[in-house]
């Protein structure tokens, strides 16, 4: 154990003790005759936890635990009181204590309290450092772009973030709709407290209703104990809905009711509750048609479309491939430790000239993959995907040691082309190529072109 422990008592049996347990238990011990020696060591060396007994000369024990706490509140402390001083404990308890102790000293029993002290000290630092961490991975420094259509974005999130309004978010899958949501969201009021997500398509439909809402014990088959909703999870922070437009028709009441009077009703109640709730929506589809096809409520639709967030699709924004690239790049190695430093001309000519139907998800995954196989210091277009190279004919001078060895790529990607063009009719790619049948199997053969 590291953990740093100061014991202060004026009574040197009892200071002693203490400090030999703690110290075969394998704590750091330092130790302090009163506490006026107690705040001079705090001023020059930091614990985690002090021991400290209240009627001490020089400096009592309810004055150094108010310097303690003025210092460093993250410090615990345990005061250390007699029997029939219990007043004195509670009135040190509300001056910002974290426990007491009485005399004579059960050793069990301070352990016991000291563990749980430092482990609940140690989770709140750890839970402080994921919010951290949490809200550094979902600020602008995630949300890659220099494109205009992205400086639109990073604008209306600044100015939406300000306020509880709600969001709808729209854009092609991949396109980054959640960091959207998690950027609005911790640039918000609410960002100390919950950001909840519910993707509406992946929760059966037999199922949403109490997903969100909650439900009471017996409301139905199997609800054999009180359910608490996302809703009710989310008070006071954030709620998004993923995948809006998957929602059954006749939970959207109930949804737009949650919106506008901020109340629930779970399965099996009679009563509303009130939940405070902001809400960021999100769709892939147009939901402006799905009302038209009566998929989606008008009303819902006009109270969740306020402000209106479209993510536009990688081919809108070329120019911000390069940034992603170098941005996943950094990402992934420095999770696997490696030495790559960024991606080679040729290979950002084939991620360029992509047609990106999985939007950034896609780009993310096929950099991912290329840290995974890369050995060198740059990646290469022989750590990406087969189907990234072939179809595609760009400069390769550098990456082949032989005029052979480039033709045979060149050509190998322009017959697979051609096959792909013609739906792997060999007839008509052999027509197109203006080659004889016969030719085109010879090549398909000696260049090892996948037949479909």
């Amino acid at each position: 154990m590291s953990e740093r422990i100061l014991v202060v008592d004026d009574e040197q049996i009892i200071r002693e003790s203490i400090s030999f347990i703690l110290r075969k238990e394998g704590y750091s011990v330092g130790e302090a005759e009163n506490g006026k020696v107690a705040y001079q060591k705090l001023v020059t060396e930091s614990y985690d936890l002090i021991i400290t007994d209240l009627e001490m000369p020089e400096m009592k024990g309810i004055e150094l635990l108010e310097r303690v706490v003025q210092m460093n509140p993250q410090t615990a402390v345990i005061i250390i009181t007699a029997y029939g001083s219990l007043e004195t404990a509670i009135a040190a308890l509300r001056a910002g204590a974290s426990d007491y102790i009485l005399k004579p000293i059960e050793f069990d029993e301070l352990l016991l309290k000291l563990r749980r002290l430092l482990d609940h000290k140690k989770l709140a630092l750890e839970n402080q450092f994921l919010r951290r961490e949490l809200q550094q991975e979902a600020n602008f420094s995630n949300l890659v772009g220099k494109s205009l259509p992205m400086q639109r974005v990073f604008d209306l999130i600044q100015k939406v973030s300000a306020t509880d309004s709600t969001v709808l978010i729209t854009g092609k899958s991949g396109t980054g709709k959640e960091l959207v949501a998690k950027a609005i969201h911790y640039n918000s009021k609410r960002n100390e407290e919950p950001f909840i997500t519910v993707n509406c398509g992946a929760i059966p439909e037999t199922l949403i209703e109490s997903e969100l809402f909650g439900h009471k014990k017996g409301a139905f088959t199997g609800a054999v104990a009180d359910k608490v909703g996302y809703f009710k999870a989310a008070d006071r922070g954030t709620l998004f809905l993923d995948e809006i437009s998957e929602m059954p028709m006749q939970l959207q009441v109930k949804l737009l009711r949650a919106i506008e009077a901020k109340e629930i009703t779970p399965v099996g109640m009679s009563t509303f509750i009130t939940v405070d709730v902001r809400f960021i929506v999100a769709t892939n589809r147009d939901l402006q048609k799905e009302v038209a096809n009566s998929r989606f409520r008008e009303d819902l639709f006009y109270r969740l479309n306020v402000v209106d967030i479209k993510l536009p699709s990688l081919a809108e924004r070329k120019e911000d491939i390069p940034l992603l690239v170098d941005h996943f790049v950094k990402k992934f190695r420095q999770e696997m430790r490696k030495d790559i430093q960024a991606v080679d001309n040729t290979a950002m000519q084939l991620l360029m000239q992509h047609e990106w139907k999985g939007e950034i998800r896609e780009l993310e995954n096929i950099i991912e993959r290329a840290v995974i196989f890369c050995d060198g210091t740059y990646i290469t277009a022989a750590e990406l995907p087969e189907f990234l190279r072939a179809g595609s004919i760009i400069d390769i001078g550098d990456a082949y040691t032989s005029l052979e060895a480039a033709m045979n790529t060149i050509e190998r990607q322009y017959i697979l082309a051609e096959l792909r063009k013609h739906n792997f009719n060999k007839e008509t790619t052999a027509q197109a190529l203006k080659i004889s049948l016969p030719t085109l199997y010879r090549r398909i053969k000696d260049l090892k072109i996948p037949q479909e």
